[in-house]
């Protein structure tokens, strides 16, 4: 007799961005590292660090990066090793983030759920990732957006510059996290239209989601959940956010002071990259 609730969970593809955006990154001019994702932390690649959250997490059964581009792996002989070693699955990069992400797609089976992030995510923990691919499959959706609360990291990291989302429901900072089941890889070719807008939202929020939102958000009316069932309507695809707790889980490493902060983070707490500690 089958038992549903004697199933094993559903485990995910972890597809991993490790291109940079510019041949200018401030983080790779700055350490002098072949590229951003070999870039140290706490003397660590930030692509080693992510891909060892990823391997120490249960419910991930396959890791795919995209990039860097095969010319700079040599500069990372560890991840060459990995490579080799069918550990990670590697793939070229394409010319923007969604492009990346479609190409990942097409190599993992149709049925298998995925876990999108990023190379410079160098603060990920295996148990947020644990927690957050947990709940994303508890909730009824397409594709699922970790979130956290900009007072969460301002509390944590007094002074920390993050990319805010203001809403009349609080303010919302990005996480880097996000699952699709088969249905929500369709939200990539929508986000090819938002990619360029990221950092002014009001712009992305006016282009693609037309004129009546962008009026809610500019008038400060629009709620979380009202801007993503807007963007579950237009694209098709039903979209939930994942609240974490943990404020780390909204930092990654885009600026020399992130680097500086990431670093002073993990040296307070020299073995918190590993540790079930959600706390900071």
């Amino acid at each position: 007799m089958n038992d549903e609730s004697n199933k094993e969970p559903k485990r995910f593809v972890a597809l991993v961005l490790a291109a940079d955006r510019t041949t200018k990154d401030p983080i790779t001019q700055h350490t002098g590292a072949a590229c951003k994702a070999f870039a140290p932390v706490g003397g660590i690649p930030m692509v080693i660090r992510v891909l060892d959250t990823l391997a120490a997490c249960d419910l991930i059964a396959k890791i795919i990066l995209c990039g860097p581009p095969e010319s700079l792996l040599s500069h990372c002989p560890e991840l060459q090793q990995r490579i080799a070693s069918k550990q990670v699955t590697w793939l070229p990069n394409l010319d923007s983030p969604s492009r990346s992400a479609e190409s990942g797609f097409s190599h993992v089976p149709s049925n298998m759920p995925v876990l999108l992030t990023t190379a410079d995510h160098a603060l990920l923990t295996p148990t947020l990732v644990q927690s957050f691919l947990c709940e994303s499959l508890a909730i009824p959706s397409d594709a699922s957006v970790g979130v956290v609360k900009q007072q969460d990291i301002a509390a944590a990291f007094p002074g920390s510059k993050r990319t805010v989302i203001r809403l009349r429901d609080g303010s919302f900072c990005g996480c880097n996290l996000f699952t699709f089941n088969p249905h929500g890889r369709a939200l990539v070719r929508f986000w090819r239209q938002a990619e360029d807008l990221r950092k002014r939202p009001w712009q992305l929020i006016a282009q693609v989601l037309g004129p009546r939102t962008v009026l809610s958000y500019l008038f400060g009316f629009l709620t979380l959940q009202q801007a993503l069932d807007a963007v579950s309507k237009k694209s098709g695809v039903k979209i939930r956010t994942i609240m974490l707790d943990n404020p780390r889980a909204g930092v990654d490493v885009d600026r020399i002071e992130d680097l500086v902060l990431a670093e002073s983070i993990l040296n307070q707490k020299p073995h918190s990259f590993y540790s079930d500690n959600q706390s900071v």
